[in-house]
């Protein structure tokens, strides 16, 4: 890695240090991820492998981390330790949405985040995510701190695709322990590994409520405290509004709560983003649907019309683009609301010369 300089050390991702280094030759800086390579009889590590080649796939989007280059150093080439690393570089990016939510919380300055940068945020965030879906891939680990941001350019991307996973194949089983806590989704939460889109646009929602909050909306400190916060919120579902939700493998009985007004929740939300927070959509019909390529797709393009919609919510046009889908088992559709962001209401100037 003679090409780079290493400034300091800014990380560590889910697999690997991270570095800020500078390009000796054209003075570009970059984000340097080191993995430590364990090579035996398999070779290389399945999850580096899995990584580079998600990347290599979804870079191309304004929305996900760019990667620039992949370098293997030998362990009998390299300088700091006996064993081979992978380094993967990426285009530097100098914060992240965890770092600018808590600057705005509680630096020298509280304040608020603005509903148009918010906004501008989702959208993109939005458009990221649907980049992920239509190629295939679940992200599985979205939240604050994977989001990078260019505050010069006002814009957001994703990234740490360490858990990434594609899911061309319908109802694989998946693994049960993904996703920083206070954004996973309650079917994982309770056991299932059979997931799809569900997982990551729960998290999307959260995450939106956190940025109108400035503070997480389920900050559980374990797997039960987290769906007592869920369900305190919006409702201990049963049998009727969630078929087969009582035979995963960790339900246990719960207190039966009733669903609360999420305005309150996330007060600083006006009744249309009250209303984005809550609405019916593709990640709550099901985590269980039969999904293939061609869905997959069509459900992307609805995304992404629907985020570019000067309106509301569109439900006709999702249900249009979503009739092909089998569902198996399903969330409830009005008690159990997911809170998800699929669409904006409107676009402001200021979101529309950032994202576009």
């Amino acid at each position: 890695m003679e090409k780079y300089e290493k400034l300091e050390k800014v990380g560590e991702g889910t697999y690997g240090k991270v570095y800020k280094a500078k390009d000796k030759l054209t003075g570009q800086l970059v984000a340097l991820k080191k993995t430590r390579l364990q090579m035996d009889e398999e070779g290389v590590p399945p999850t580096a492998l899995r990584e580079v080649s998600l990347l290599q796939m979804l870079s191309q989007s304004l929305y996900v981390v760019r990667l620039l280059s992949v370098e293997h150093i030998d362990a009998n080439n390299s300088d700091d330790d006996s064993k081979s690393n992978l380094y993967l570089v990426f285009e530097f990016l100098d914060t992240d949405l965890k770092k600018f939510i808590d600057s705005h919380r509680k630096g020298p300055n509280p304040r608020p985040l603005s509903p148009s940068l918010i906004q501008s945020f989702l959208f993109q965030l939005c458009k990221g995510v649907a980049h992920c879906h239509s190629h295939g891939v679940l992200h599985r680990d979205l939240k604050p701190h994977n989001l990078l941001l260019d505050q010069e350019r006002g814009i957001l991307k994703i990234a740490d695709l360490g858990l990434g996973r594609a899911f061309t194949v319908p109802l694989k089983s998946y693994t049960h322990e993904i996703v920083t806590l206070w954004y996973r989704a309650p079917e994982v939460l309770l056991g299932s590994t059979h997931y799809s889109i569900a997982i990551d646009m729960w998290s999307v929602g959260c995450i939106f409520a956190e940025m109108s909050r400035r503070q997480a909306l389920f900050p559980g400190d374990s797997e039960l405290q987290q769906l007592l916060h869920i369900f305190r919120l919006l409702g201990t579902p049963t049998e009727e509004q969630w078929p087969g939700v009582t035979s995963l493998r960790d339900w246990h009985v719960y207190p039966k709560w009733e669903p609360q007004n999420l305005a309150r929740a996330v007060p600083s939300l006006g009744p249309q983003g009250v209303d984005l927070l809550s609405c019916t959509s593709i990640a709550g019909l099901s985590c269980w649907l039969e999904l293939n390529v061609n869905v997959a797709l069509a459900i992307a393009s609805a995304l992404e019309l629907l985020l570019l919609s000067h309106s509301s919510f569109h439900i006709d046009l999702y249900k249009k683009c979503s009739s092909t889908i089998q569902l198996k088992e399903s969330r409830p559709k009005q008690l159990w609301i997911i809170p998800i962001s699929i669409a904006l209401t409107s676009r402001s100037s200021e979101a529309t010369r950032i994202c576009t």
